[in-house]
């Protein structure tokens, strides 16, 4: 078995660790007490796995010094960045608790006998149940909050399915740290070995998706990731889903009153947002639509001033470095103009320059619009808002699309670009940023192909929604029932006979 090494990328210092790539005898073990681990998770029911997700969340919180320097040796993301998404991590894994203990995900519904139009009918019962074991594929640009303590992770727990998570292999120590600590809790809780399983390489990450016991897939991660992992999948007698976050360039359109009025404070956040973490963020705009008139011109000045002071950003890995450096050229290479590239000291680690670049609205294409993963930001120049609409079809399908809307726009304008937008985006932000998803209820991060491959969400309550299939028992004895479809469960949202009985909350 290889040896899996470990990069810092600020120093681009390579070292071996005591891990060692996983064999396809010992994934096939791993897989099985996977597999083994399910009817554990359904003794919990509900509230015990509430009860779980919520002691990882408070065992993450109590190792977070641990992890957040192992992490910040491995991304250079910095501690406080890290340390932020670990709190987020804690968060996801509490806020599934709240899922489980609601009840809601479940769509419970009782169909009860009766007479009806199409004569004597029986009793139908139906609600969601766990899929299986799942395949989990860490992110690179998050260590945490999308990797193996991440939302995929936590929403599969709830869901009642084993984990068997891929560490990335741009941070395999934080991968391996952050699986002991889930290990632990589960183990203290009288829980098996294969709640949590994790390996290494990608040879073992193929292999995984093919192993008949795995029963779906999720991946942020970039589109050459999804088919490779995809091929794979197709080599199966039977498919499985994967769920796959991939590429998007997330748009946002500048309106003249708001570039008129809070030009400067546009800017300062436009740089904040396709900078940060080194513009490694999923949702980070890659393209920016700005008028052509003189507010526009200052605020591009103020977001080219910004550009040119900024210092390096360090990239996670050196392939990531290498793609940045390949697309931002290509973008140059497509008729893009250059307003600022500072100068950094790029020959220690994977530090790149941040790069603006600018186009007028009839120069768009295809190419320039394309997603240029890191600090990377096209300002294409329009004349007038009602020229945006054809263009925009050149802009692929993203996780989000933004307007700034000034007081005194005009709404037919506003409503006609919103519903443009919402119909190639999977969230519309108004007079903000894409960075920052929120972690709640009410969130979608998804969006159409490219973005995504699916219509459910990686982020928010409806993410277990992936890790959950629909069963219906009919005429079956109430004591072989699932207690939520029993007569007189009043614990959780329930459909009775068509009616909505909110239960017992």
């Amino acid at each position: 078995m290889n040896v899996v090494s470990t990069t810092d990328p600020r120093t681009g210092q390579r070292r071996d660790t005591d891990l060692r790539e996983t064999s396809d005898a010992d994934l096939a073990a791993l897989v099985s007490v996977a597999a083994s681990a399910e009817g554990w998770l359904a003794g919990l029911g509900r509230l015990g796995r509430a009860g779980l997700l919520e002691a990882i969340a408070d065992s993450l919180e109590s190792h977070r010094a641990d992890l957040v320097a192992t992490a910040d040796g491995e991304t250079g993301l910095g501690a406080a960045r890290l340390d932020g998404e670990l709190t987020r991590s804690a968060v996801q894994f509490r806020m599934f608790a709240d899922v489980l203990r609601d009840g809601g995900y479940l769509e419970a519904a009782v169909d009860r006998a009766a007479e009806t139009a199409l004569g004597p009918a029986p009793d139908v019962r139906r609600m969601l149940v766990p899929v299986g074991p799942v395949a989990v594929f860490g992110a690179s640009n998050f260590p945490f909050a999308f990797s193996v303590a991440g939302g995929d992770t936590a929403s599969a727990l709830a869901a009642g399915c084993p984990v068997v998570a891929k560490a990335h292999p741009s941070h395999p120590l934080t991968s391996h740290a952050s699986a002991i600590v889930i290990q632990s809790v589960v183990r203290s809780m009288g829980g098996p070995d294969g709640v949590l399983a994790l390996i290494h390489g990608q040879a073992a990450g193929r292999s995984l998706v093919r192993e008949p016991a795995i029963r779906a897939a999720a991946l942020t991660g970039s589109i050459g990731a999804a088919r490779a992992i995809q091929a794979a999948i197709d080599e199966r007698t039977d498919p499985i889903p994967l769920y796959g976050e991939l590429s998007s360039v997330n748009p946002i359109i500048v309106l003249p009153a708001a570039a008129a009025e809070r030009g400067a404070q546009i800017a300062e956040g436009l740089f904040a947002s396709f900078t940060g973490s080194g513009g490694q963020f999923c949702t980070k705009p890659g393209l920016a639509f700005v008028p052509s008139d003189e507010a526009g011109d200052r605020l591009v000045g103020t977001l080219r001033e910004k550009v040119g002071a900024a210092a390096g950003a360090v990239l996670l890995n050196e392939g990531i470095r290498d793609a940045f450096l390949a697309g931002s050229a290509t973008l140059e290479q497509a008729g893009a103009r250059l307003l600022a590239r500072p100068e950094v000291d790029a020959t220690a680690g994977f530090t790149v320059s941040p790069v603006l670049l600018e186009v007028e609205l009839t120069e768009l294409s295809a190419t320039l619009a394309d997603e240029c993963f890191g600090p990377a930001l096209v300002v294409v120049r329009y004349p007038k808002a009602a020229d945006l609409d054809a263009t925009l079809a050149v802009v692929p399908p993203s996780l989000t699309g933004s307007i700034h809307v000034g007081a005194d726009e005009d709404r037919a304008t506003v409503r006609a670009l919103a519903d443009l937008l919402a119909a190639r985006v999977g969230r519309l932000v108004f007079d903000g940023y894409p960075t920052g998803v929120r972690v709640s209820w009410a969130q979608h991060h998804g969006g159409p192909w490219p973005s995504t491959n699916s219509l459910h969400t990686s982020v928010g309550a409806t993410a277990i929604r992936r890790f959950l299939r629909p069963l219906a028992w009919q005429n079956a004895p109430e004591w072989l029932l699932p207690e939520e479809l029993r007569d007189g469960y009043t614990e959780i949202p329930r459909r009775l006979d068509g009616r909505l009985d909110a239960g017992r909350r």
